[in-house]
């Protein structure tokens, strides 16, 4: 997989510059690699083009132009771009009523555990939540998660020439399921290469 250093990432100048651009094409780029489960649960698969986003902003946010900042950015976000076996996405669990959200966030326990993937109606794998650090707390889920979906290569064989797979949640309190387009299929397919 492609790895992201600082060659790859614009001055400030320069991306200031062309940021509207950019923006613009990420969001067409993030539309087929974004999916809900059910009305309250958003995938947003990440790769390199996301993070590279992602670290951009950061960097233009905060005024970073020192190489050795710049490298502790991208390290930060370097783990959430794919690698070959795997896809990654951030899960942010949404309810727009404050109150209905801080009700459903205690009630939602656990929920990033649940997350799974299933190909051609075959066994549920479900995704690694949180490797960097703990979210859950007091018995109440963070509304934000960092998602590993592994994959072996069989798996990977089957994703790639199957148009039945399924992303779900099987919680208690919150077990939906969707079936993911072409569109999607295909934008994914590229974090194995």
């Amino acid at each position: 997989m492609k790895e992201l250093t600082i060659g790859n990432l614009l001055s400030l100048e320069d991306y200031e510059k062309q940021r509207e651009k950019i923006k613009t094409n990420l969001l067409l780029h993030k539309k087929n690699r974004s999916i809900m489960i059910g009305d309250n649960i958003l995938l947003l698969f990440e790769d390199f083009e996301t993070i590279k986003y992602q670290v951009q902003e950061m960097l233009r946010i905060e005024k970073i132009f020192k190489e050795p900042e710049i490298n502790e950015e991208i390290s930060a976000y370097a783990a959430l771009i794919p690698n070959g076996d795997n896809l990654k996405a951030t899960m942010l669990i949404m309810y727009p009523n404050v109150e209905e959200r801080k009700i459903m966030l205690n009630k939602l326990n656990d929920l990033e555990n649940s997350i799974y993937l299933s190909v051609d109606n075959s066994k549920r794998i479900f995704a690694v939540s949180d490797e960097d650090l703990e979210r859950t707390k007091d018995g109440k889920t963070s509304a934000v998660h960092f998602l590993r979906f592994q994959l072996d290569r069989d798996i990977i064989d089957k994703f790639k020439s199957s148009d039945n797979i399924i992303f779900g949640a099987d919680h208690e309190n919150y077990s939906r399921d969707t079936k993911i387009s072409n569109e999607t299929i295909m934008s994914l397919i590229d974090d194995f290469e």
